[in-house]
């Protein structure tokens, strides 16, 4: 769908019982009325698609998938990788060789965060009115009998292929001095809210403009302070904030009228924690944490939202050509019913 074809924010035909800016129903249109599925991915035209692959000039090729394995101590919610070798022998097979297999889960690294990710509302909606559950999310076994939005979906309309743009905000804000000489210097851990503002400046800095059907792509350092984290860092992490971009209404209007197709970020939950409730006052603890964008997003929006892509080397070679766009291609896994999905991601210049 041609992404000027969709109403902006403020002029988004009324759902009832949803605030505004609920986009639910906006592409049921172009599936002849049948349950959108993919939101704002369908921004992804041919002519949008054919456009990205302009980008393509020096024949460079980069990973934006973290290790699956790559934080390396204990973390909360979400259990480590773990990597089994067998024989084909053991196997049963008379030959030599080897077989692996890997239990992990889909959102400890490198994720796309799905459709069907979180809910909201006392009838625990999702995107376009799907009311996911453990029991149907878990008894899916063909797509094509899947009516809920989630991942494996992606695969019919050829995954994510488009133009990706990334904000350096982390390089960018270590390279500018901050107008106050007391104010501390950038951290991804101390959380920084990044503004619509901060985030317009630092791509007039970088000299990209951003394109309806973009795939916007904000780097600000986290992966690679969990990485090789510091006492300092351990200290941050127990205070619970992280660096991201504001969640405010703000935010998502201005997302939602730039037209991007999907977003994505080197950081857990891409926008700043703590959140900002409704009458200013922060919100509480990570477990319980009132997020505003991923509401919009995922729910309203039908906007996939990615999070601890490596971005280091991304940023370097940006740095080093001075081109902060690029073809970003991205197959998840394909698997019915999936959430969440490692994102196989890959930036082309």
């Amino acid at each position: 769908m041609d992404p000027g074809s969709v109403p902006d924010f403020d002029d988004l035909p009324k759902v009832a019982g949803q605030p505004q800016g609920c986009a639910w129903g906006v592409f049921d249109a172009k599936n002849g009325g049948k349950k959108d599925v993919f939101g704002t991915l369908n921004f992804l035209t041919p002519a949008i698609v054919a456009a990205a692959a302009a980008e393509v000039k020096d024949g460079v090729s980069i990973s934006l998938n973290w290790p699956l394995d790559a934080i390396k101590f204990p973390f909360p919610f979400r259990k480590s990788p773990t990597h089994t070798v067998t024989t084909l022998r053991e196997r049963g097979m008379e030959i030599e060789g080897f077989d692996d297999s890997i239990d992990f889960n889909t959102q400890f690294s490198s994720q796309w965060d799905g459709l069907c990710h979180v809910v909201h509302g006392d009838e625990r909606l999702t995107y376009n009115g799907a009311r996911p559950t453990k029991e149907g999310l878990a008894s899916a076994r063909l797509t094509a009998d899947n009516a809920l939005p989630t991942i494996d979906h992606w695969h019919a309309r050829g995954c994510v292929v488009g133009r990706g743009v990334l904000v350096d905000f982390k390089r960018y804000a270590d390279e500018t001095p901050p107008p106050d000489d007391s104010a501390s210097p950038f951290h991804p851990l101390d959380g920084y809210r990044i503004t619509v503002d901060d985030v317009e400046k630092v791509a007039r800095h970088q000299g990209v403009e951003f394109k309806p059907g973009d795939i916007l792509i904000i780097r600000t350092g986290y992966t690679e302070v969990l990485e090789a984290p510091t006492a300092q860092d351990f200290a941050k992490f127990a205070a619970a904030t992280l660096s991201g971009l504001h969640g405010v209404e703000a935010t998502a209007r201005w997302i939602w009228n730039r037209r991007f197709a999907a977003v994505a970020g080197d950081a857990h939950g891409f926008e700043a924690l703590p959140s900002v409730n409704a009458d200013g006052s922060l919100g509480d603890a990570p477990a319980g944490n009132p997020l505003v964008l991923h509401p919009y997003l995922l729910n309203m929006f039908g906007t996939p939202i990615g999070e601890l892509w490596d971005l280091k080397a991304l940023g370097e070679y940006c740095r080093k050509t001075g081109r902060y766009s690029f073809l970003l291609t991205s197959a998840p896994l394909n698997h019915p019913g999936l959430v969440a999905s490692p994102p196989n991601a890959v930036a082309i210049f």
